[in-house]
């Protein structure tokens, strides 16, 4: 009778072990709270919260104790009472010392969240620079998308860099200008609640554009307060931002409406009449079943003059200063209207579906001239690219996690697409932006990519590994208006993308990854026809290898080694509406990042990319590729909090870089620093930001041109630039309510 009462008693204690405990984490104001860490002191059990701050833990019972703790809040200490637990954390200062490395393939998003609590974006050009590596040149008088540098691209506009918002695509497909094109202007800095970023092409659930890696987006679901918000700055400046909370604290349901005005000329000889504006609108609910809907509305539109790209020589010889212009009826104007609803609802404790539909109106036209008088003579080399571009697609994901034997096992599975038609896309070769005097390329683009993925995660103790698919069907028409005849020309492609990573937690401070995937970018709608399917989807395949690591409580280091291979591809030069065939490339570097808290207000951050990157089949010394760094770093020291101040100052670092394939151009380098700071008191804040505080005289954008003067014999090969912003201080006051 005694042993069956003691195998009684150990069977009981393995029953009350295997239980489970469901529960959800919420801040003071009833929101979720994502990724916070639940640990059971009895047991040494774990769990993260996710989207909906739902989690289940096993091996918990009543009277067990969790520790919580998430960034930006305290930490506590909540005894299970109850079969269903309901945390609420109260906000903190933000401690480093608070982060737990988790074991997701998108681990480094704590990264980008550390660098946004301790330094606050203020400007559109501020948002993508929040993800370590990336550096962007504006050379358009302010209203073009920036070019885009990364793991050794010269990206252009975004031809190999996802980037979307609350899950709608910001990068155009067989763009006027460029394939890829990816404005994000129309993004209001203060309304960006999360910047989710991982670099390679190793997730599934990002497609086309995502070989050098992907940016995402989300703005917020409410704020808190009211705000109005007025910036005053050099070059004839300003800048007007509201941010109006329309339901007031409720628990379940929030609305806000943000607008932005923005004018500028700019430092430039000739005034780039700069006018941007920006609305957004958004609601947002909590539903019975904890449910989150959300419906956005959003307007953009912007129009500028540009002094363009300089030759060096004119500088050089004193005809022109650094900021003046060869042609100054360079310039453009763009709009975007976006609708964009989004559901994520949970099935149970271990299950939930999400999904957003979205609706884009876009207009483009630009009038650059990169030759001045080289192919004409008389007139000049001005051209005009211009489109109207309607999107519209759908993005739906199920997650699902389960348990098979002591495997845990997290399953994802998406389907989506996405539809652009654009009417009468045009380069047309232009006089003084008021006559045309040749049609280059004119007709209309209907591009679709429909997709699905399965993304899994298998968790055996420390080692996750994530083997996962996707599958791409894209389908091309083009409408030539040129030709005498009609005819649509058309083909289509499928593309498997089959991705495998490896992610190692030796404990809740270093974790190691091996990541592996094939990925691609697609090529504009006007190469695959002219060159009838070939080229269509250019594979890319990539590896990185690298840790995570916080060697001390305040401190957390990121390293990677990784390789790129892009396979031969054809471009379409948007410019001179031309096909440009260009070979296999490799690309192979090194990535180190730092975070530091000194104390609970003094932040330090640093990031170094190295990067070796040339084309395989060129002969050597001629295989260089142009404009793509080698070398980049960024870094600096902030600090929140303290006594009613905030600020900081940064550096940003871009070594010199071949310009052409035999590195005979350099495109020089630059090291720029920025300095903010600011004061709080009571419902009032005043800054102050200053850009190149040190008056660098530094390039923002390069090229190697070939142009023509209108009285030079010859054409001349050299560097033609676009000057980088000398010093430029401006004030900023800030009223909440």
């Amino acid at each position: 009778m005694k042993n069956f009462f003691i195998i009684l008693i150990t069977l009981l204690g393995w029953t009350t072990y295997a239980q489970i405990q469901k529960g959800i984490v919420v801040d003071s104001d009833g929101n979720p709270v994502e990724n916070a860490y639940i640990n059971n002191t009895s047991s040494e059990s774990h769990a993260h919260t996710n989207e909906f701050g739902m989690f289940s833990i096993d091996k918990t019972v009543a009277g067990n104790v969790l520790k919580v703790n998430a960034l930006g809040f305290k930490k506590m200490n909540y005894t299970v009472s109850g079969s269903e637990l309901r945390i609420i954390l109260e906000d903190d200062v933000f401690r480093l010392n608070e982060i737990v490395i988790q074991a997701k393939l998108s681990v480094m998003n704590v990264i980008s969240k550390i660098d946004l609590q301790t330094t606050p974006v203020n400007s559109s050009q501020e948002i993508l620079r929040k993800v370590p590596g990336l550096f962007i040149g504006q050379h358009a008088g302010g209203g073009k998308a920036e070019q885009l540098f990364l793991r050794g691209f010269d990206i252009d506009h975004g031809t190999d860099i996802a980037i979307s918002v609350d899950g709608m695509p910001v990068n155009m497909v067989s763009h006027a200008h460029g394939q890829g094109y990816a404005d994000l202007h129309f993004v209001i800095p203060e309304t960006v609640e999360k910047i989710d970023f991982g670099k390679g092409t190793y997730y599934a659930n990002k497609g086309d554009f995502a070989t050098a890696g992907y940016v995402t987006f989300q703005t917020k679901d409410k704020i808190e307060k009211s705000s109005i918000g007025l910036e005053v700055g050099q070059f004839n400046t300003l800048r007007t931002v509201g941010l109006f909370n329309l339901l007031g604290n409720q628990k379940t349901q929030s609305a806000y409406i943000a607008t932005e005005y923005i004018l500028t000329d700019g430092p430039f000889d000739s005034p780039q009449n700069f006018n941007r504006i920006n609305l957004l609108g958004k609601y947002s609910a909590i539903l019975d079943d904890n449910s989150k809907f959300s419906v956005s509305a959003s307007h953009f539109s912007s129009r500028w003059d540009a002094s363009g790209q300089i030759p060096q020589r004119l500088v050089d010889n004193g005809t022109i200063s650094r900021f003046g212009s060869v042609d100054d009826t360079e310039g453009g104007s763009t709009s975007r209207t976006n609708i964009n609803a989004a559901v994520s609802k949970p099935i149970d404790e271990n299950s939930f579906v999400k999904a957003n539909a979205f609706y884009s109106k876009y207009d483009f036209e630009l009038y650059s001239n990169f030759t001045f008088f080289l192919e004409d003579p008389i007139n000049g080399d001005q051209i005009r690219q211009k489109e109207n571009r309607t999107i519209y697609g759908m993005n739906a994901e199920l997650n699902k996690k389960t348990k098979l034997n002591d495997v845990n096992v997290l399953m994802q599975y998406g389907i989506g697409f996405r539809a652009d038609a654009t009417k009468d896309t045009e380069l047309s070769h232009t006089l003084n932006r008021r006559t045309t005097l040749q049609q280059i390329k004119l007709g209309d683009i209907d591009e679709s990519n429909l997709f699905s993925y399965v993304n899994s995660e298998f968790s055996f103790g420390k080692l996750m590994i994530n083997p996962a698919i996707r599958l791409d069907y894209f389908k091309f028409n083009y409408q030539d208006k040129l030709t005498s005849d009609y005819k649509t020309q058309t083909e289509s492609k499928i593309k498997i993308s089959p991705k495998l990573n490896f992610i190692y937690s030796q404990n809740n401070n270093l974790q190691f990854f091996i990541k592996s995937g094939i990925g691609f970018h697609s090529n504009d709608t006007r190469v695959v026809v002219q060159n009838s399917g070939k080229q269509i989807l250019p594979t890319a395949i990539g590896t990185d290898v690298g840790t995570i690591w916080k060697p001390f409580p305040k401190l957390i280091i990121n390293s990677a080694l990784w390789y790129l291979y892009l396979e031969q591809e054809f471009v379409y030069v948007g410019d001179a509406g031309i096909i440009e065939p260009s070979g296999k490339s490799k690309r192979m570097g090194f990535d180190l990042g730092l975070r530091y808290q000194l104390n609970d207000w003094f932040y330090l951050d640093a990031d170094a990319n190295y990067t070796y990157a040339r084309s395989i089949n060129e002969p050597k010394g001629q295989d260089y590729i142009p404009l793509a760094p080698d070398f980049t770093s960024t870094g600096g020291l902030s600090f929140q909090n303290l006594n009613g101040f905030s600020g900081g100052i940064h550096y940003r670092y871009l070594k010199s870089r071949p310009a052409n394939e035999d590195n005979s151009i350099v495109a020089k380098g630059y090291f720029v620093s920025d300095f903010n700071i600011n004061y709080k008191l009571k419902n009032i804040s005043f800054g102050i930001a200053v850009d190149n505080l040190f008056n660098t005289k530094w390039n923002e954008t390069q090229f190697a041109t070939e142009s023509r003067l209108k009285n030079e014999p010859t054409s001349v090969e050299e560097i033609h630039f676009t000057p980088g912003t000398p010093f430029f201080i401006k004030g900023k006051i800030t009223y909440t309510f």
